[in-house]
C-alpha cells in the first residue's frame, strides 16, 4: 500500500481545509456534507458521544455558534492508498490555555472525501 501519494495528500489536505473553515466560521451545512451519511458514521466530542449521522447532525443545528475560534498547532495527514487517509490537529481555542486535540478518519466516497470517524477531546 503507498503511504502519502502527493496527489492523495494533496486531496485530503484540500478536503481537511474546508472542514476547518465551516468549523471556525459556523457552516453547519458545510460540516453535514464532510461527515458520511451513514448509521456507521461516529463522533466522540469533548461532552458527548455520537453514532450515526443524524445524531452529529443534530448535535451540529443545535451546537452554540460563539467560541469556534482556534489556533492549529499542529497537523498531521497520513493517506493510505488512494481511499483512505487520516487528519490529526493540536488546537487551542482563542481565550484558552487548553490543547485540544481532533482525530478524523476520511474515506473517498462516491460524493468525495467524508468524515467516517471523529474524536475531539482536551488535554487537562
Amino acid at each position: 500500500m503507498a503511504i502519502n501519494l502527493p496527489d492523495i495528500v494533496a486531496e485530503v489536505t484540500t478536503a481537511f481545509a474546508r472542514y476547518e473553515d465551516a468549523l471556525v466560521n459556523n457552516k453547519v451545512d458545510v460540516l453535514d456534507e464532510l461527515f458520511w451519511d451513514s448509521a456507521h458514521t461516529l463522533r466522540y466530542g469533548a461532552t458527548e458521544n455520537l453514532y450515526g449521522y443524524d445524531a452529529i447532525k443534530n448535535f451540529r443545528a443545535g451546537r452554540p455558534a460563539t467560541g469556534l475560534s482556534r489556533d492549529i498547532l499542529r497537523t498531521v495527514i497520513t493517506t493510505y492508498g488512494t481511499d483512505f487517509a487520516t487528519t490529526n490537529v493540536e488546537f487551542q481555542r482563542h481565550g484558552s490555555p487548553r490543547t485540544g486535540r481532533q482525530s478524523q478518519t476520511w474515506m473517498r466516497t462516491a460524493q468525495g472525501w467524508r468524515v467516517v470517524a471523529a474524536h475531539v477531546s482536551l488535554l487537562g
